[in-house]
């Protein structure tokens, strides 16, 4: 994994963009802790940051073609890059090194934008064709690798964050109504599209777009489509089954030292199993990794969207496997003073302290020699693993299931900071839902479950993607998520509901088809999300933190909220009726949000418009 960056400009000189460049290397640089690189000519700057991981000798970017006229900036992995290698070597291609990179260039090479669908992983790169005066953006499926760009009057500066695109003169921390309605009304998810600020865009999953002097285009190269699901029961097990587990195995290849995050919970449990066969076989011991709180034993208190805590399930799941295990205890004040550099790491205000933990936990993971993670996020979205699945006073409300209540944000809001608020939630809710590709045949809750698979992939799943990637990538620690690979997406949208939620359960097909090898336990264990702390230390930080900044009137959040209203919350934290978004924000998280929107509208100086 890596980070990538540059600019392209038709009316200038883009060798004189040097210091441009260089606030854009560095912006990236924990991204690519191993080794930089940068190309320039008279129309394109490019710069890249590198984590190496598959070919470090021969994987050095900016890669160019062996005629130097195409360049490529790369992040990400490619997970078929031995079978697309064979295909290119049998057309007469030859290669100097191992690296899926190579690979990733000379498969342009030969097939132009028709290279995008031969590729499987996570990836978002770059290509600058010199001759042709031609940039080409690229993301992968679901949108596992982030891709920003903003287009300028001399053509357009992208990068693997927000604060890259920046770095850019004609990239103005500017937040219009848009935004702002963003990141109160909608955040910490945002529209697919939308990189907040104003002309910043992210690439679309699955697209790619082209630039060259005359035009500006994009497309796609993958979109879910609906079909008849003609497995039966049998088959659809087994076939889940291959599907996880085939995923998982092609994400081991690494150069470097590789673990697994395990929670004991079901899907984390799969992946390290896959993980801890694959190694003992080849006489190794495989790493896992999870994440507690100092006291969280005393604190943790149980809720329908939290049922139980992680310990236990880890220490059964790491004996089983056999592993070596690493446990990770924060501090409540720890995880409250990481909130500030969680966002600069995303980029934006986050999910407060699940991304604050998270931060912390990839750092120590990084320490203890480790340079890529496997990690079951996703799962969840795409097997019907949220109560809001299953709770059908929710599954057919009408509005985003994570976030349900708009007046309530809207409550906590100054009057006239937003206009229109609950019409542009709808509008992205409703013009969401329309995407959503159906047949005929759908029954009503069918149907309504395919919208809802649809609002999960584009909105929940892409913040928690978010999150996973800017968190892990802070601390130069790759982290893949195997249950993200698009042939399990395609399987698991057209699966019948009956069989997603077999035997009564979340993802119980997914239970059931690894029924026979987990202990029962994790196989029957509740759902519990990623682990928060619920030490009051926290709490009354994070209580006096985002008081402190609604008392002071320069402030940027005491500008937009309410401290009266926001007040009453830290009084009767009771008087919440459902969590502010997911299901871990309450108040303390609430808090935990203003704080980071301070210090995010701080540090990238933003204005608004």
């Amino acid at each position: 994994m890596c980070g990538i960056g540059g600019f392209v400009d038709f009316m200038r000189d883009a060798r004189r963009g040097g210091a441009v460049l260089g606030a854009m290397e560095r912006r990236l640089r924990p991204r690519g802790p191993d080794a930089h690189g940068v190309y320039l000519d008279a129309d394109a700057a490019l710069v890249h940051r590198r984590l190496a991981v598959i070919d470090p000798e021969g994987g050095a970017q900016p890669m160019l073609s062996p005629d130097g006229d195409t360049v490529l900036v790369y992040n990400g992995e490619l997970y078929n890059t031995e079978e697309v290698r064979r295909t290119l070597l049998a057309l007469g291609h030859t290669f100097r090194g191992h690296s899926d990179t190579e690979v990733v260039l000379h498969a342009f090479l030969e097939w132009d934008t028709d290279a995008f669908p031969r590729l499987e992983g996570i990836f978002a790169f770059a290509l600058w064709q010199k001759s042709r005066r031609r940039l080409v953006l690229v993301r992968d499926r679901l949108g596992v690798k982030p891709l920003f760009y903003r287009k300028t009057r001399g053509g357009l500066v992208f990068g693997s964050t927000i604060d890259t695109v920046l770095c850019h003169p004609e990239a103005e921390p500017v937040l219009d109504e848009d935004g702002l309605r963003t990141l109160l009304l909608l955040g910490p998810a945002r529209p697919p599209e939308s990189g907040v600020f104003r002309g910043i865009l992210s690439l679309l999953p699955g697209c790619f777009a082209v630039l060259t002097p005359e035009t500006f285009t994009k497309a796609a190269y993958w979109k879910l489509e609906a079909h008849e699901h003609e497995d039966d029961l049998e088959t659809t097990l087994s076939r889940t089954h291959e599907l996880i587990t085939g995923a998982a195995e092609r994400q081991l290849v690494s150069d470097v030292p590789l673990a697994c995050f395990l929670s004991g919970g079901l899907d984390s449990s799969i992946l390290s199993m896959v993980a801890a066969r694959r190694y003992a076989g080849e006489g190794k011991t495989l790493h896992t990794w999870s994440v507690d709180y100092r006291e969280n034993d005393r604190y943790f208190v149980k809720n329908s969207f939290q049922p139980t805590d992680d310990r236990d399930f880890v220490t059964l799941m790491a004996e089983t496997l056999g592993t070596r295990h690493h446990r990770v205890v924060l501090e409540p004040e720890a995880v409250c003073a990481a909130l500030l550099p969680a966002a600069e790491a995303r980029g934006l205000p986050g999910m407060a302290d699940v991304d604050s933990s998270l931060l912390l936990f990839c750092a120590a993971v990084k320490r203890g020699g480790t340079t890529v993670c496997l990690s079951g996020e996703c799962a969840d979205e795409l097997f019907g693993g949220y109560p809001w699945y299953h709770r059908e006073e929710i599954l057919f409300e009408d509005t985003f299931p994570w976030a349900r209540s708009v007046g309530l944000r809207l409550g906590l809001l100054k009057p006239g900071v937003v206009r229109d608020g609950a019409d542009f939630v709808r509008e992205h809710y409703l013009s969401t839902c329309r995407r959503a590709p159906g047949l005929p045949s759908d029954s009503r809750k069918d149907a309504r479950m395919r919208e809802m698979f649809v609002l999960n992939l584009d909105w929940f799943m892409a913040t928690l993607l978010d999150r996973k990637d800017r968190m892990s990538m802070y601390s130069g620690l790759e982290v893949r998520v195997p249950f993200c690979d698009h042939h399990i997406v395609e399987y698991a949208y057209n699966m019948p509901w009956a069989f997603k939620a077999l035997d009564g359960r979340e993802k119980g097909i997914v239970r059931r088809a690894f029924a026979d090898e987990l202990p029962e336990e994790v196989v029957f264990r509740k759902k519990s999300p990623y682990p928060k702390t619920f030490h009051p230390v926290y709490a009354r930080l994070c209580a006096e933190g985002a008081m402190k900044i609604l008392a002071d009137r320069n402030s940027f959040a005491g500008a937009l909220f309410d401290r009266e209203a926001v007040r009453a919350l830290v009084a009767d934290p009771n008087s919440l009726p459902e969590p502010w978004f997911g299901q871990l924000m309450r108040v303390p998280q609430i808090c935990a949000y203003i704080m980071q929107l301070e210090h995010w509208a701080k540090t990238f100086k933003v204005r608004l418009a």
